[in-house]
């Protein structure tokens, strides 16, 4: 018969252990023991030891909001703009490898895509005490940003400029739509259309990723005598499908479609598969990011790779420099990206 779970008697709580208990088990004060938590100097590598020893013992874990009030929480806030982007988890796993031999943490928080949205959770961060923040492609305005920064330490990725107030970390993207440009035209195509993101929102910063990538692909463009041929969309999967089903539909469709991000990347390869053309035999298509869709057998799309996972180490690093009091002055890291050929892109058909 079925215990009745009204009748079953309550299981009592484990009690969580604490400063006092690590201290007791070791045998030192407790002042030692938040020495060790702290890594302060003078504490010795044996007394490093037994601390530790207890602390694993008993399943010890600091209380964040204790430790907030000593001055750390170990946490570190990272805003995410767009969940569905499949780039940015490989920035995510790049922090979090990072963090891996330390005692931070990453939380993430949805940010969305207007600057309102990730102001509320980048002020949400701050008031959760969390100890820096990495902001992954941050659209609020630069001096909303900058006095973000003059309050707790902060990182950026993807957003170009420099300042004094924080660091970021970027990927040359100029360079990198001109590698996909050049791998194109170099291949013989003349009608090469570009994908972008425009945010209609107001007051969006143009140091953002993708307008100097379409700047890229413009200045590419240039330099080898071709027309520019720009759509306006978004990074997502169904703004790359309306835009090339808008390239698609012309009486003198593009030979090749340069998709500033492979998510849209995926929505140009169903547009042209609906449409009845191959790729590449008909028409070539190339994204940006390298995600792991993009080297999937059936996809093989050609993509400049930004090292997603190298930008979001090298972002977890610059802000534990910051947060640890290591450095002041800030840093622009600009990454070389490379271009990934595959069998998306081939020889224009012949006339």
């Amino acid at each position: 018969m079925a215990a009745d779970p009204e009748t079953e008697p309550l299981v009592p709580a484990v009690r969580r252990a604490t400063i006092a208990d690590v201290a007791s088990r070791a045998n030192v004060s407790t002042a030692a023991v938040s020495k060790v938590l702290r890594n302060a100097y003078g504490v010795s590598p044996a007394m490093q030891d037994r601390v530790r020893a207890a602390m694993a013992e008993l399943n010890y874990r600091p209380h964040a909001a204790a430790r907030g009030m000593r001055g750390q929480t170990y946490t570190i806030g990272v805003l995410i703009p767009d969940l569905r982007n499949p780039f940015f988890p490989e920035l995510i796993e790049g922090i979090a490898d990072h963090f891996a031999g330390t005692e931070y943490q990453a939380l993430l928080g949805p940010g969305g895509s207007t600057p309102e949205s990730q102001a509320r959770i980048t002020e949400a961060m701050i008031d959760r005490r969390m100890d820096g923040l990495i902001m992954i492609a941050p659209v609020v305005p630069r001096g909303q940003l900058e006095s973000t920064a003059r309050t707790i330490p902060t990182v950026t990725i993807g957003r170009h400029g420099r300042s004094s107030d924080f660091d970021a970390v970027v990927d040359d993207d100029i360079t990198g739509a001109g590698l996909i440009v050049d791998h194109l035209a170099e291949l013989g195509h003349r009608r090469i259309a570009h994908i972008e993101h425009r945010d209609t929102t107001r007051g969006i910063p143009t140091t953002m990723p993708q307008t100097v990538r379409a700047e890229g692909y413009r200045q590419a463009m240039h330099r080898h005598g071709l027309e520019v041929d720009v759509v306006s969309s978004t990074y997502s999967e169904e703004g790359g499908y309306t835009a090339a089903r808008d390239l698609l539909s012309r009486p003198v469709r593009p030979t090749a479609i340069f998709a500033g991000a492979d998510v849209a990347a995926i929505g140009v390869l169903n547009a042209v598969f609906e449409a009845g053309l191959r790729i590449p035999e008909d028409i070539s298509v190339a994204g940006y990011d390298n995600t792991t869709v993009a080297a999937m057998g059936p996809i093989s799309l050609t993509s400049v790779d930004q090292d997603g996972h190298l930008m979001g180490a090298n972002a977890a690093r610059l802000l534990l420099e910051r947060v640890e009091g290591k450095r002041r002055r800030s840093v622009l890291l600009s990454l070389s990206p490379t271009l990934i050929p595959r069998r998306s892109t081939a020889p224009p058909p012949a006339k």
